[in-house]
């Protein structure tokens, strides 16, 4: 399983910008879906999540700001990113949390990350 981050770039203080997660198989159908950010000599950390009943899930940072959002298919994970601050500067990962049905093995798939950069 691959997944790609896409969509990030440099953007002034209050800009947007939409960030896309492709995977190789529509694995977002089965798998729980979350986007992370990570700074330099900080732990990653979760941004935002789709839980299981369906419904988003915000860090207080990103609350009313973000909007994460699949599509049917199960192939793509975006983060709709709003009146973005300095502090949302990062390089945000999109991961898949899969469990085995059988096995009851758990296994997270990751991108490569895509960096986010927001000036004052």
């Amino acid at each position: 399983v691959q997944l790609v981050e896409s969509g990030g770039g440099s953007v002034q203080a209050g800009g947007s910008l939409k960030l896309s997660c492709e995977a190789s198989i529509p694995i977002f159908k089965t798998c729980g879906m979350a986007w992370y950010r990570q700074v330099p000599g900080k732990e990653r950390e979760l941004v935002s999540r789709i839980a299981d009943d369906g419904t988003p899930r915000y860090t207080d940072a990103v609350k009313g700001r973000f909007t994460i959002s699949a599509d049917k298919a199960g192939t793509f994970l975006y983060l709709e990113m709003n009146s973005l601050k300095t502090e949302d500067t990062a390089v945000y990962y999109c991961r898949a949390g899969c469990e085995d049905p059988y096995s009851g093995t758990k296994v997270n798939y990751w991108g490569q990350g895509t960096q986010v950069t927001v000036s004052s």
